[in-house]
């Protein structure tokens, strides 16, 4: 690897969202939102997927681990710290909506959440880190839920614009790089997290979540709207999930259900964010749940708006492939893999069963340079694992640097490839609760937080062997990955 294969300005940092690692999930005037009543454990998404589930919080049943998260709430500044000693160029967060605007359809925003997230800026800037801001990160205030249907309901068009606004207006003089919505095509296999919708609210239908949807493509072409009145220099991109998809075999068939999965899954949102008009797939991905355009809610004024403001750059998590079998009746389904597919025989798999696979990071930059021509920004990839400290709270990750070290590799062969790529943003660069599993154990990080899955600990940071190693990474702009 040569020290010019990265681009001198490229963005190397780290990513987190608010719902993850905060806590203090009711302190200065914050509501509740969606994570606050989803249960810790290995069983959270099937306690989700229960049709009892009630978007409440049971104490007496479930532990809540997003209530404390790693109390980011009372250490950022300790965080951002350790994250500047590694040599961020940029931080990647989010803003917690219901922090903002507690039940998220009030007109005048929580001062007291703004002036926190004022602080959380003003400490990246001190430090010469680029903050780069997901307006919305899988935690939609649970007032929008419960009181207004969620995603489903127009009006949270204008809350979210509302919001959009607020935040855009009060930090576009020290943040350039934005997104709108987090993993916004998850909703294809888990609705629950990026739209609020679960099976006892109306996840079961497709209509409610194609409908979300839109809804949700609106909300972001307003928001890119606003941010590019107030500053055209403003960078703001839609952030997708995207796993490279292969066919387990050259069966026609298969290949043909590879192409279609690809649609849905990983482009679907994508182009129409991106594009800005829905691909002419869109009347045979609808009538695969038996729907048709004339079931939607939409105008001609909102097609016109998705038209004019398209994203500046696509945004995207990366951390496993998958495979397509409709053939084969016998194959097994890789393991911890929500996104569905088979196992792949020729890929190793994580301990939550995520397949392992650097070169498909390559692939996807290059599938997503070739289909849209705009920047990349992966703005998650990593490995998360039961990480075991010695007597001195040390972590030797070596897994976690090997992991990242070959992911690193393939982005740097996409960009001789001729991928425009930003950045790269490693998830959970501190421990963090897992979104899948609301684990504590399940870690990501450069820094060791002491904190069990009860939410017990001392909350002392620790850095792991792999904080020193991306350091060296950052140092040498990607030269020396040894």
């Amino acid at each position: 690897m040569t020290e010019q294969q990265f681009p001198k300005n490229f963005l190397w940092g780290g990513a987190t969202a608010a719902n993850q690692l905060e806590g203090a999930y009711q302190e200065d005037g914050k509501g509740l939102s969606l994570p606050d009543v989803l249960p810790g454990g290995k069983e959270r998404m099937n306690i989700i997927a229960s049709p009892d589930f009630d978007f409440k919080i049971h104490d007496d049943k479930y532990v809540y681990p997003n209530h404390i998260g790693i109390d980011h709430y009372h250490h950022f500044k300790e965080d951002i710290a350790l994250f500047a000693e590694m040599g961020f160029k940029c931080y990647r967060f989010s803003i917690a909506w219901s922090r903002i605007f507690p039940k998220g359809d009030e007109k005048e925003p929580n001062e007291a959440g703004l002036k926190f997230y004022d602080e959380v800026i003003d400490e990246c800037v001190k430090h010469n880190i680029e903050p780069v801001i997901t307006i919305s990160h899988y935690e939609l205030p649970l007032y929008l839920i419960t009181e207004y249907g969620s995603w489903t309901n127009k009006k949270l068009i204008g809350f979210y614009e509302n919001f959009a606004r607020t935040v855009l207006t009060r930090y576009h003089d020290r943040v350039k790089y934005w997104m709108t919505f987090n993993e916004i095509n998850s909703a294809a296999h888990f609705p629950i997290m990026s739209q609020g919708l679960a099976p006892s609210n109306g996840a079961n239908d497709k209509k409610n979540i194609f409908q979300s949807w839109h809804n949700q493509f609106v909300a972001s072409s307003k928001a890119v709207k606003i941010a590019h009145e107030l500053d055209p220099e403003l960078q703001i991109g839609c952030m997708i999930l995207y796993a490279t998809t292969y066919s387990y075999d050259s069966h026609p068939e298969n290949q043909l259900a590879t192409l279609k999965a690809n649609q849905e899954s990983n482009f679907f949102c994508a182009d129409v964010q991106v594009r800005g008009h829905y691909p002419a797939y869109t009347k045979n991905l609808l009538a695969k749940y038996d729907l048709k355009v004339s079931d939607f809610d939409y105008t001609k004024e909102e097609l016109e708006l998705l038209a004019k403001h398209p994203v500046d750059y696509i945004g995207f998590s990366y951390y496993m492939s998958t495979v397509q079998d409709v053939v084969n009746e016998r194959q097994t389904s890789a393991q911890g893999n929500f996104i569905g597919g088979v196992s792949n025989p020729f890929l190793k798999s994580s301990e939550w069963g995520w397949q392992i696979d650097p070169t498909g990071l390559r692939i996807a930059l290059d599938q997503l340079s070739d289909r849209y021509e705009k920047p990349l920004f992966i703005v998650e990839n990593g490995l998360g694992a039961i990480d075991q400290p010695d007597e001195n709270h040390y972590v030797k990750d070596d897994y976690r640097i090997d992991y990242l070290r070959e992911h690193i590799k393939a982005v740097g062969e996409a960009i001789d490839d001729g991928a425009d790529v930003m950045g790269y943003t490693p998830w959970g660069c501190i421990d963090l609760v897992s979104a899948s599993t609301g684990e504590m154990s399940k870690r990501y990080g450069f820094i060791y937080v002491d904190e069990d899955d009860e939410g017990k600990g001392t909350f002392n940071r620790y850095k792991k062997q792999s904080f020193d190693w991306y350091k060296k990474v950052i140092a040498t702009n990607g030269a020396d990955l040894s």
